[in-house]
């Protein structure tokens, strides 16, 4: 994962995750990076501190952009628009729902999911861990699949 200082059109900067650089590359070309002040889709990457690390001593935090005057404190990388924590609240039920009610087979969910795809086990909710190569694997096996998000609290 990767995180990008982000600056809209308007000024407002925010932050946000991506899985990798090609994937903001493929997000931004197609106008999925909104900013979550004024829903511009017309985003540049904001200049941003590496976070670096000595071998022994943890990284320190990268610094927040700075507010500035036409920049309300609201649309700061940490403040979260309505809708954000809406979205973030269901996500974190349906995770919750998952959990109370799947069993959760880890690292063999792929093996898991194809047996009972194929009736060599019997039909059970579960959930686990998947690389996104077997995920796309069992998804063009016609296996049902839906990977659940991370929400950003998680990745750390």
């Amino acid at each position: 994962m990767i995180r990008y200082a982000l600056r809209c059109e308007c000024g407002h900067t925010f932050e946000s995750w991506f899985q990798s650089s090609s994937a903001y590359e493929t997000q931004h070309r197609r106008h999925l990076v909104t900013c979550p002040a004024c829903e511009s889709a017309k985003v540049e990457k904001a200049i941003m501190a590496p976070r670096l690390a000595s071998k022994g001593t943890k990284a320190a935090p990268a610094p927040e952009p700075a507010a500035t005057p036409d920049t309300p404190a609201a649309t700061s990388p940490l403040a979260m628009a309505p809708e954000v924590q809406e979205l973030v609240t269901k996500l974190r039920e349906l995770r919750e729902h998952v959990e109370k009610n799947a069993e959760n087979v880890g690292r063999q969910f792929p093996h898991e999911a194809r047996k009972i795809h194929y009736g060599d086990s019997e039909h059970r909710a579960i959930y686990g861990q998947a690389t996104a190569e077997e995920t796309r694997s069992l998804l063009d096996e016609g296996v049902e699949v839906m990977p659940l998000p991370l929400l950003p609290d998680e990745r750390n």
